[in-house]
């Protein structure tokens, strides 16, 4: 389906990734965002729309506040395709270092960092080995949940799907009753889909079975040449050691081509900066928000 030039956009379809695949890969990104799978299952929760702005594809889309914004062009003249976004008085979300300097100007852009969406970039030999004094408590969880339950780790197969749909169900329900907020379904709308079609969108994943029951999973794709990225990972959360067992497992068994695992970000919860940041990343993949200064370019 063509996609139409901007200001007209339409909403994205399992279709559009043969046509974006290869901009992702000729792209190589460093910020999760920036991949087919990750477009399509939050094209409900960010409104995301594809444009043509010149002859780059954008991805305009709304924040959780329902603020517009736009993901950095891919493919085409990707600087043209900014310069005239920003001009018109949209705001970007998502640009890294290597795209602030590769294709914005050096001067009439307010440019601000969204620690809240960082990206957590991490060693999967760390993440996979977890040996050294830094990882202690992490091996002693894994061990605290080795020695207590029967279990298996298998890579994700359709057998897994049910028990992967009711886990969610239940990780929901929990969740809601701790009072997460309005983003919640909208994150549990976006897993599910993930599960069920982890094959057309190229996603891979691993399951924790106890007693013959998913207890947890985790999905992911290639991000680039050198990065794994995980989208999602779910699990009882009242089973000790068990998402330091994921993570674990996540790296050891998926994507051994690659030397870095994106975390994604912490969104500003205190809890889940604090778990992120315990697991030692290497780097923070810094991500701005941009934006038309009052003075022109």
């Amino acid at each position: 389906m063509e996609i139409p030039q901007y200001p007209n956009s339409r909403v994205i379809t399992l279709e559009d990734k043969a046509q974006l695949d290869p901009l992702f890969n000729a792209l190589q990104p460093r910020v999760s965002e920036l991949t087919f799978a990750n477009l399509y299952l939050f094209r409900k929760a960010h409104d995301y729309r594809l444009s043509q702005v010149g002859d780059a594809v954008v991805a305009l889309g709304r924040g959780y506040d329902g603020s517009p914004y736009f993901l950095p062009p891919f493919g085409g003249d990707i600087a043209a395709a900014a310069k005239r976004l920003l001009e018109e008085g949209l705001t970007l979300y998502g640009a890294d270092d290597g795209f602030l300097s590769g294709f914005l100007p050096s001067s009439g852009l307010e440019v601000i960092p969204d620690r809240d969406n960082f990206d957590y970039l991490h060693l999967k030999k760390e993440m996979a080995e977890l040996s050294g004094k830094q990882y202690h408590k992490k091996k002693n969880r894994v061990n605290y949940f080795l020695l207590r339950h029967r279990h298996q780790v298998e890579l994700f197969n359709e057998g897994h799907l049910e028990g992967a749909l009711e886990l969610l169900e239940q990780w929901r329900r929990v969740r809601a009753e701790f009072g997460e907020g309005a983003s919640l379904a909208k994150e549990v709308e976006g897993a599910s889909e993930a599960l069920k079609l982890r094959e057309a969108l190229g996603l891979s994943g691993v399951v924790v079975l106890v007693d013959g029951a998913v207890k947890g999973f985790a999905l992911g794709e290639r991000l680039n040449r050198e990065t794994a990225v995980c989208h999602f990972e779910k699990g009882d959360l009242f089973l000790e050691g068990l998402y330091q067992l994921l993570d674990r497992e996540f790296s050891r068994l998926l994507f051994p081509e690659c030397r870095y695992l994106n975390r994604e970000q912490d969104l500003g919860e205190p809890a889940l900066r604090q778990a992120k940041l315990s697991y030692h990343p290497v780097e923070l993949v810094a991500k701005y928000r941009v934006r038309r200064s009052r003075h022109p370019f």
